[in-house]
């Protein structure tokens, strides 16, 4: 009786180690999907034409919080804004099941404007060695264009007239996206 008893405890101690082993990788969830309440989102599909677009109301994985399994089967393109970066993942939707396509993600880097005194600073993390094309308008007129390229941090500081107030715009085009920022001076 002891050793039957015995042979039991065994299997039972084995079975509950390959479960918690089974248990353990089902929950792995990515951190790239992790959003942020105050973090921007757009979907579009495989034509560039946008399904939804808003401020994300709560934190949490992007899968959970927003249902896509409503969508009809097909490829999906999903950007997420964060302060300084655009995370961009593609989803497959099949049958009212959503997977996220790995290979597909990609983060690209927002330049970040900056006003000190009668300066302009402009920095950008170009870790895809991506160039950054920078214009400067004065009311409405270009005062300043320039191409900035082959570094991994670009930075610029542009000095500007303080005797001359007004509107200010820098238009910055990188990654095949343009970035405008206005200011006043």
């Amino acid at each position: 009786m002891k050793n039957v008893f015995k042979k039991l405890l065994v299997a039972a101690v084995v079975l509950g180690t390959y479960t918690s082993y089974a248990n353990e990788v089902a929950e792995v969830k990515s951190s790239y999907n992790h959003v942020e309440k105050g973090n921007y989102i757009s979907v579009s599909d495989t034509s560039g034409e946008v399904i939804y677009s808003g401020e994300i109301n709560y934190s949490g994985n992007l899968i959970t919080l927003f249902d896509f399994t409503q969508l009809k089967n097909g490829t999906y393109n999903v950007e997420v804004t964060k302060d300084f970066k655009i995370e961009l993942n593609t989803i497959e939707v099949k049958n009212n099941v959503v997977s996220v396509i790995d290979s597909d993600k990609k983060m690209i880097h927002t330049p970040v404007v900056r006003t000190e005194d009668s300066r302009i600073l402009i920095s950008k993390l170009a870790l895809d060695a991506e160039n950054m094309e920078i214009e400067l308008y004065f009311e409405g007129e270009l005062i300043h264009s320039e191409i900035v390229e082959g570094e991994k941090i670009l930075n610029r500081v542009y000095k500007l007239d303080e005797t001359l107030d007004g509107d200010y715009t820098t238009i910055i085009k990188s990654n095949d996206r343009v970035f405008v920022k206005n200011f006043r001076i």
